[in-house]
């Protein structure tokens, strides 16, 4: 699972752009125990969900005309120029230039040759996130696309992500670790799904990497989603080897998921 220890094309952060930051941070933090904080004035509303101090996401105002709710993965770059030649090389659209955010790292943002938008991070004061992997925080993060090995070809090239294929209820699933750090099963940190065959069900009508944040009871944490005014995409269930899992929707439509892992993961 994710680690804070992060490797080239490792998640280290993740952010949801939202229409009304009040009404989000009113959401989530009730459902995962969340507090935001405000990175300041001069940060043009944008701020940090913690838990003991520690940043587990961010949420910011939508920015682009006709964008729609949702959160975006940033994976770590160790060279953010590199990445962003890589992605139009690549077949995919630079939405974002590099910029310098505040001396806290560089930010860029793109959208990948199938349609699934992601952003990359290289660390400056600010390495990622500052606690994954336990309770209400993110552990696993997802794609579905329509062709997943030309995903995993598109971004192995950017990142060296190797894969693993693993045989899931009507699919097969892809494995993703980083290219460094010994054993795949060591560093592995998500997975691609073929567009609409989502694992345990859960699926998405268009191309978009999916968060996973850590549940210890999800058929709880998906009644506290439904009382705070959330929708249920996936009522929970078990998934063979992989733990329960329940798919949601904010009030705003941004889709995240939960998952409680199997005890072998």
């Amino acid at each position: 699972m994710l680690g804070t220890d992060f490797r080239t094309g490792s998640p280290n952060w993740l952010d949801l752009g939202s229409p009304d930051t009040g009404a989000a941070a009113a959401f989530y933090g009730p459902v995962f125990g969340w507090q935001f904080v405000s990175a300041g004035p001069e940060a043009g509303g944008y701020g940090f969900f913690q838990v003991d101090g520690k940043t587990v996401a961010a949420l910011g105002p939508l920015t682009q005309e006709g964008a729609q709710s949702a959160w975006m993965v940033h994976f770590n770059s160790p060279d953010i120029q590199a990445a962003t030649e890589g992605v139009r090389s690549g077949g995919g659209q630079v939405r974002t230039e590099p910029m310098d955010v505040m001396g806290e790292g560089w930010l860029a943002q793109f959208t990948d040759p199938q349609g699934a938008e992601f952003a990359c991070w290289q660390p400056g004061k600010t390495a990622g996130l500052g606690l994954t992997s336990v309770e209400s925080t993110l552990l696993w993060v997802e794609l579905h696309t329509p062709d997943p090995l030309a995903a995993i070809a598109f971004y192995a090239g950017l990142f060296g992500w190797r894969s693993e294929e693993m045989e899931a209820p009507g699919m097969t699933y892809r494995v993703l670790s980083t290219a460094d750090g010994g054993d795949p099963q060591h560093t592995s940190f998500g997975g691609v799904a073929p567009q609409g065959e989502g694992a345990g069900g859960g699926s998405t009508t268009v191309p978009r990497w999916v968060p996973y944040f850590h549940s210890a009871d999800v058929d709880a944490h998906v009644a506290v989603i439904q009382g705070a005014g959330g929708s249920v995409l996936m009522p929970a269930a078990d998934v063979p080897d992989v733990g329960r899992i329940a798919w949601a929707a904010d009030p705003a439509g941004a889709v995240f998921a939960l998952l409680k892992p199997d005890p072998r993961m």
